[in-house]
């Protein structure tokens, strides 16, 4: 294939023919291509997922990461132990691209691979690389961990990202009529686009953004001066950087330079948009901010044969196909933990990445009460947890170990590792109840629940992100009923929604589950339903085009 004048290798639908180049730091494709950490990797892939099955004119942009996130595996206490292994993608091709970017006062030589959309049925992304033999052995580390601890090297990944994604498009002749930052690590590509073009202005016709940080404290920031000196303003001097972007301390805040520099932005969610709008209106020269809720892509995610006995109303070969699924799945559990899980019995599944506000052990807050569920004869109950805390998150990484120690003492809890596209669908197939507990606003949009409901999960969840936009309490969801937590210290808020989540589980789901199996069923097929369209990813590929790259 010939890359010098790239276009699709296929033709673009006529409903989407503007040209875009979407630039993310993570894609969570398929199982074999292990460059994602979390939920801004599970969006990306739904998205080029639907982007392809739309025909849309749309590529991607991303980094080709060595050792990926980490792989998570134990210590022999069973605890968790990061760990990094070298990956190879041989369905990768060459691209024969290799261009130089300067990072640090240096030349750094990277080359361009490329997935086609034939491999995974995705739209063709390209991944950079500086893991090659003409870099210095620092050089070629810039690619090797995603999100890597060291703020140099963080730097390095964003110019790597922006700058390095900038130059390839203009060696592609992919003559982007938009640039999406599918968050702020691409912003370095401004400044790129700005010596090209030539004016602020210039940029903000092509140039779109989504933010996904519900706290302005959130958003990245770097010392300026570190920045210049590696090389991230693309050689504009700082005086001028402040002058276009408005920077005028110490630091500079990426998503705030996106911001002014966009066309247009959107936040994740309805609420998040809110959130948005309200927490950067206090600065000056702020695109406009939009909405487009999160989505997963429904062909990947869901149980086709679940989703087929529903639409024939087949009760029994729709129950029949749940146990099966769960029969299936928790042979993870028996394999990693040698429990062996009854699908009869009420399967509670907290599963995402592990991080404080999402509180994945709340319930074991109260050990008096959850002793009592998980002893409980009448509605037993049986839990799993897995998901990926950030390797120097010490604080998450403890709430992972203090769970696995826990659940040694019981048969009926469950800590897995290895929380990949595999595991994720695997544990969203076997849940009865998907347990979602962020603090409130905490979570921009979240999109677990999104394919939990798609396996045939019920979500029971904190009011907040997409949910907003989904539940109805005792219809598709349950949820814990939202009061104003801005009015709240945070110790009471988590002993008000830990309490709402006994009772919930303890007076409506468990005896819904046991006694009323019929009514069980209609709630679970509600949120099928009602996720399948409305949170799929297919509407939010096409919002993107009619609201952002217009």
């Amino acid at each position: 294939m010939n890359f010098e004048n790239y276009s699709l290798p296929y033709a673009a639908n006529e409903l989407y023919t503007q040209r875009v180049a979407y630039f993310s730091m993570e894609f969570a494709i398929h199982q074999p291509l292990k460059i994602y950490s979390g939920g801004l990797g599970f969006l990306a892939g739904s998205h080029m997922r639907s982007a392809y099955e739309l025909k849309q004119n749309l590529i991607g942009i991303g980094i080709l990461w060595k050792y990926g996130y980490y792989d998570q595996a134990r210590n022999q206490d069973q605890t968790l132990l990061a760990t990094w292994y070298e990956k190879n993608y041989y369905f990768l091709e060459e691209t024969g691209i290799k261009f130089q970017i300067s990072i640090h006062n240096s030349p750094v030589w990277v080359k361009a691979m490329y997935l086609s959309p034939y491999v995974f049925r995705s739209a063709p992304v390209f991944f950079l690389t500086t893991d090659l033999p003409e870099n210095d052995y620092v050089s070629q580390t810039i690619c090797h961990k995603l999100y890597d601890a060291n703020e140099a090297t963080k730097i390095a990944q964003f110019i790597l990202l922006g700058l390095g994604g900038a130059k390839l498009l203009d060696l592609l002749n992919y003559n982007a009529d938009f640039y999406h930052l599918n968050e702020a690590h691409a912003a370095s590509s401004i400044f790129h686009l700005y010596k090209k073009l030539g004016s602020k202005e210039a940029v903000k016709e092509k140039l779109v953004f989504t933010t996904h940080t519900p706290e302005e404290a959130g958003n990245e920031k770097h010392d300026i001066y570190l920045c210049e000196q590696m090389g991230y303003f693309n050689g504009i001097p700082l005086d001028e950087v402040r002058e276009i972007t408005g920077m005028d301390g110490d630091l500079i805040n990426h998503s705030l330079v996106a911001l002014r520099f966009a066309k247009r932005a959107n936040g994740v969610s309805k609420l998040h948009g809110e959130v948005s709008r309200k927490m950067w209106a206090p600065y000056e020269g702020i695109c406009e901010i939009y909405s487009i809720t999160n989505a997963q892509n429904y062909n990947y995610w869901s149980d086709k044969k679940l989703y087929n006995a529903m639409e024939e109303g087949d009760d029994d070969a729709f129950d029949e196909r749940k146990r099966y699924l769960q029969k299936r799945s928790f042979e993870n559990v028996s394999d990693q933990c040698g429990k062996i899980y009854n699908p009869d019995i009420c399967t509670i599944v907290w599963a995402r990445r592990f991080a404080g506000y999402k509180r994945p052990d709340i319930l074991t807050w109260d050990m008096a009460r959850l002793e009592a569920l998980l002893s409980s004869v009448k509605y037993p109950i049986q839990i799993i947890w897995a998901g990926k805390p950030y390797p120097m998150d010490y604080a998450a990484i403890s709430t992972f170990n203090n769970l696995v120690i826990l659940s040694k003492k019981y048969k009926n809890l469950a800590v897995l590792t290895g929380y990949e596209l595999n595991l994720s669908k695997r544990l969203k197939q076997c849940a009865d109840v998907w347990l979602n507990t962020p603090r409130v606003p905490r979570e921009a949009s979240g999109t677990s629940g999104m394919t939990a409901a798609m396996s045939g999960a019920v979500n029971f969840s904190t009011f907040d992100g997409w949910i907003c936009e989904f539940a109805k309490h005792s219809q598709n969801s349950f949820i814990v009923p939202p009061v104003e937590y801005d009015k709240m210290r945070q110790t009471e808020q988590d002993a008000y929604d830990m309490n709402q989540l006994f009772d919930i589980l303890e007076k409506e789901i468990l005896p819904t589950f046991y006694d009323q199996p019929a009514k069980w069923r209609e709630i679970t097929q509600q949120g099928m339903k009602d996720v399948r369209y409305q949170f799929e990813s297919k509407r939010m590929a096409d919002e993107y085009y009619k609201i952002m790259y217009r």
